[in-house]
């Protein structure tokens, strides 16, 4: 029986890890209903190397910017550099950027920076903006906040982690937040609390592949395949029959991604 169709919408194929078995990884997905995926650059100068896996791979799509966690030490990205990028019929996505507090405070003003930055290549592209978020929801909501008032935007909070305020915050903007494998960890009770408060139409599915696998695979390497892991967990935390809980979350990534969606549709 073929499994309902799911995507995962933030993955890092592009590590070595990968890099000897990336059609039997791709194979491996689309076995468990993963006809999609989104591999992220995080520092632009790697942009070549993840636009030819996407080049090379159908079920793959691309998106750039510059980790918070690397905005000390990665020249500033810029809105026409980004834009740019953009052009290529697979980039669907600004990102990640965001803020880090938990490990790079240090650069706390870099990060707020460069965040602002990819802010505006989205509003300016209409791509989403995909935002990473550490121990810092208190200037991440006023920074979205503020920027949104000045120009609407879409965005998803990538593996989303932090606290109820800052889920709130993002769902009254209307961005969306995605589900990694830490959503299916026993002790995530809290974390699965918050997420069973929004809106099911806001919901996204991801890996952050090779990070954060979900049981039965916690602390092995992640995969693209293993969403499907976090997708049942996940249905169960909306109380949803599992392919009514996909074809939802697939309806949402093609809503937000829309390029991404596009592609399928001129592709098929």
């Amino acid at each position: 029986m073929t499994p309902p169709e799911i995507t995962d919408s933030h993955c890092h194929i592009d590590y070595d890890v990968f890099a000897d078995e990336m059609p039997e990884m791709i194979g491996r997905a689309a076995e468990a209903g993963v006809t999609r995926m989104v591999t992220i650059c995080t520092r632009l100068r790697e942009l070549p190397k993840i636009r030819a896996i996407a080049e090379a791979h159908a079920p793959v799509f691309f998106a750039a910017g510059t980790h918070p966690m690397n905005a000390a030490d990665e020249p500033m990205a810029t809105v026409d550099e980004l834009i740019a990028a953009a052009a290529h019929p697979k980039f669907v996505g600004v990102g990640e950027t965001g803020l880090d507090y938990h490990y790079t405070a240090e650069s706390a003003d870099m990060q707020q920076a460069s965040l602002r930055v990819h802010i505006d290549a989205a509003r300016q592209t209409g791509l989403p903006l995909i935002i990473h978020s550490r121990d810092a929801d208190d200037d991440m909501a006023r920074i979205l906040a503020e920027e949104h008032s000045n120009g609407a935007y879409s965005c998803v909070m990538h593996c989303f982690s932090s606290g109820a305020e800052l889920a709130r915050a993002a769902l009254d903007l209307g961005f969306y937040l995605s589900m990694s494998g830490i959503t299916a960890f026993p002790r995530s009770t809290e974390l699965r609390e918050i997420f069973a408060a929004a809106p099911i139409d806001r919901i996204l599915l991801e890996t952050d592949a090779p990070y954060l696998a979900p049981p039965p695979y916690r602390g092995k390497r992640n995969e693209p395949a293993y969403t499907a892991h976090t997708a049942r967990a996940a249905a169960e935390t909306f109380g949803m029959d599992y392919a009514a809980f996909a074809a939802q979350t697939q309806q949402n990534f093609d809503r937000l991604f829309t390029k991404a969606a596009s592609w399928k549709a001129v592709a098929a």
